[in-house]
C-alpha cells in the first residue's frame, strides 16, 4: 500500500506541477487567497444545506450549557436586554486568544477549523481555558477514512496537493485523538459519512465535550 501511495503521489505532483512550482516561487499563497473564499463561499451554502439535519441534531442540546440569561444568540439577547451594550468582535488565531478571559465563555462552536489550524493541541487547550467550568465545546469536522479504506488511500493520495488548493487543509487528520486528550470531563463523539457530494471529505467526526 506505502509503495502505491508513493507511486501515485509521484503521478499526482506531475500533473500538478504547475501549483507546486507557484508555490515554490512564492506565488501560490496569493493566488490561493484570491481565489480560495470564492469556492469556500459555495461550498459552504453545500456544506450547510446538506448538514442540515445534523447540526440541528447536534445542537438541539445548546441551551443546557446557555448563561443566566438563558440565551446564546448575540442579536437576540442584545435586543431583549437594552440595557446591555455589545463592544467588540475578537479576532486572534485560534492558538493564542489571550483576549478572552479564562473561565469567561458558555460555549465554544468549531465547524470545519481542526482540519486546517497549525496546531490542534493549542487550540484545545486554549479552549478549555476559556470555557466556563460546566462550558461546552461542540466541534464539527472532516477526519480522515479507516486506513484499511480505498478512501483513505486516496486522501495520502491527494493529501500535500489538497493542502495547498485548499488552503492549508488536511485530509489526513485524526482530529478525534486530539480530542479525546485534552481535558475535558465529557466527550460525546461519533465518526459518520457525512451526506456529502465529494467522498475524501465524507468522513467526519461531530459532537460536543464538557470543561
Amino acid at each position: 500500500m506505502t509503495l502505491a501511495v508513493q507511486a501515485m503521489r509521484l503521478v499526482v505532483c506531475i500533473v500538478a506541477f504547475p501549483i507546486f512550482l507557484l508555490n515554490i516561487l512564492g506565488m501560490w499563497s496569493w493566488v490561493c487567497k484570491k481565489c480560495f473564499p470564492y469556492f469556500l463561499k459555495r461550498f459552504a451554502m453545500i456544506y450547510n444545506w446538506k448538514m442540515a439535519s445534523l447540526k440541528q441534531e447536534l445542537f438541539s442540546n445548546l441551551q443546557e450549557f446557555a448563561g443566566p440569561s438563558g440565551k446564546l444568540t448575540l442579536l437576540e439577547s442584545v435586543a431583549e436586554n437594552r440595557q446591555l451594550q455589545f463592544e467588540r468582535f475578537v479576532v486572534a488565531v485560534g492558538e493564542d486568544m489571550h483576549q478572552v478571559t479564562d473561565g469567561s465563555v458558555d460555549v465554544v462552536v468549531c465547524t470545519l477549523v481542526l482540519c486546517s489550524v497549525k496546531n490542534q493541541e493549542k487550540i484545545l487547550r486554549e479552549v478549555c481555558r476559556v470555557l466556563k467550568p460546566g462550558g461546552a465545546f461542540y466541534f464539527i469536522d472532516h477526519v480522515a477514512d479507516e486506513r484499511s479504506t480505498w478512501n483513505y488511500f486516496w486522501q495520502q493520495v491527494l493529501a500535500r496537493v489538497w493542502f495547498l488548493a485548499f488552503d492549508g487543509c488536511n485530509l489526513t487528520r485524526e482530529s478525534w485523538k486530539a480530542i479525546e486528550q485534552a481535558n475535558f470531563s465529557k466527550l460525546n463523539l461519533q465518526h459518520i459519512q457525512a451526506p456529502l457530494p465529494l467522498t475524501l471529505v465524507r468522513p467526519h467526526i461531530y459532537g460536543y465535550a464538557v470543561k
